[in-house]
């Protein structure tokens, strides 16, 4: 053999090997690029999931809240009502209803306490424990026969405030999600 010959040889054995190493080399850069694409996509969809089932729970609470209040309202009516035998009953059953529609409010609380973020939680907690004045009150004026109106029409302004700043404080995590 010839020294041309040797010299072919060498260059296609370096030209050979630099084909297989520059195919290993795109091949661990698409699996690599590839690995990446499915990671990211995957954290984009759970942060998806994740401001779904946040935005649910807030609204959930909020629909509640609605409900609750429209409940109160009707307490207030039955407590400007002069007093008489019926209307004791006619606020046991309200009672009664108050009881559900704070199970429900509670629960809707507890969710956006799960789905968090901190702040919502707090502000959905706050929310909740501003339905307290309304129970008390009724409570005390059915135990003691004693006319609560003031006290529970007093309860008004905080509970609305308490669901103002939930509202802000779930949009302003919705928002940052």
């Amino acid at each position: 053999m010839g020294d041309s010959t040797v010299w072919t040889l060498a260059i296609a054995a370096v030209t050979g090997g630099t084909a297989v190493l520059a195919s290993w080399v795109t091949s661990r850069g698409s699996t690599q690029a590839a690995k990446i694409q499915a990671e990211t996509a995957a954290r984009s969809q759970r942060a998806e999931r994740l401001r779904e089932s946040r935005r649910t729970a807030y609204l959930d609470l909020i629909e509640q809240t609605h409900r609750i209040g429209e409940l109160y309202w009707e307490i207030s009516a039955e407590l400007r009502e002069s007093a008489s035998s019926t209307r004791t009953a006619r606020l046991d059953a309200l009672l009664d209803r108050e009881i559900a529609e704070y199970a429900k409010i509670r629960r809707c609380a507890r969710v956006v306490e799960l789905e968090g973020p901190p702040s919502a939680a707090a502000a959905a907690l706050a929310l909740q424990k501003a339905t307290g004045p309304f129970y008390e009150a009724l409570r005390a004026g059915l135990a003691d026969g004693a006319d609560g109106q003031e006290v529970f029409n007093a309860a008004y302004n905080p509970f609305w405030r308490a669901l103002e700043n939930f509202v802000d404080s779930a949009r302003d995590a919705h928002q940052t999600d």
